[in-house]
């Protein structure tokens, strides 16, 4: 009979399987696009829309690359990018998604649809944050450094901005709630490490960070309550009672 720990193994070495194919499947080589039969850039992308639709993303991809190497300047060149986007995209090749993404902005400044393709970009930034084996085990990873997140934020604050009627706008105005809480939390988990370890100027310059930029967050109390009790360590009385006075006023404010 397999002990926990052999399953946990097990499960460990079945996921790093599948991630390694599904890396490989997901970045089409110059034989896979050799594989796709010579035709039509339509034809071709009518096979690959219905691809893509039915979930087969490593094959999207292959079949759109290969549009997009053959046919690079042809009618559905901007669609094909697009699609391809979103197809790296599901299949966890965020790195591929991005330089795409990155191109289609840089040579189509002033497209219709670039609206989508930041939107996209900040899917993509908020996907490669996440941590497939940490998310399996249940790990919390608010302490992880929050650089991709504040990359997602910067990307879905640049739609909200430039594209406010933009379809895409009301969802990433709820995601970018979520970010901005996300950041607070990080900025907070190294407070309290420093709060710990009786590092207490950092740790209340960490609280103070969060109450200047993210007081829209649902961490200010917290980011408020960190900076009274560390500036009480450094015997700061004034601060310290300022921070309290502040959250009694946002308390009674709600």
């Amino acid at each position: 009979m397999i002990n926990k720990i052999g399953k946990r193994a097990f499960a460990i070495v079945f996921s790093v399987s599948v991630l390694s194919l599904g890396a490989c499947s997901s970045a089409p080589d110059q034989e896979d696009i050799q594989r796709v039969p010579n035709r039509s850039a339509q034809a071709l992308y009518e096979d690959a829309k219905q691809t893509l639709d039915s979930g087969l993303y490593a094959r999207a991809i292959e079949l759109l690359t290969a549009i997009d190497s053959r046919y690079p300047f042809g009618p559905f060149s901007k669609q094909v990018q697009m699609d391809l986007v979103y197809a790296h995209y599901q299949s966890g090749n965020t790195e591929q998604a991005l330089a795409t993404i990155d191109r289609f902005i840089r040579l189509n400044p002033n497209h219709k649809d670039l609206d989508y393709m930041y939107y996209m970009r900040g899917l993509v930034n908020i996907k490669a944050d996440k941590n497939a084996f940490q998310e399996y085990f249940g790990v919390d990873r608010a302490d992880r450094d929050a650089k991709r997140t504040r990359v997602a934020y910067t990307d879905l604050s640049t739609l909200v901005k430039r594209f406010p009627e933009s379809d895409y706008a009301p969802e990433a105005k709820r995601r970018l709630v979520w970010l901005l809480n996300r950041m607070a939390r990080y900025e907070l988990k190294v407070a309290t490490y420093y709060y710990e370890r009786e590092a207490y100027l950092a740790a209340a310059n960490r609280g103070k960070y969060v109450v200047e930029h993210y007081s829209q967050s649902s961490y200010l109390d917290a980011a408020l309550a960190m900076m009274e009790k560390s500036y009480d360590k450094l015997g700061l009385t004034e601060l310290s009672d300022n921070a309290a006075q502040t959250r009694k006023f946002n308390s009674r404010n709600k």
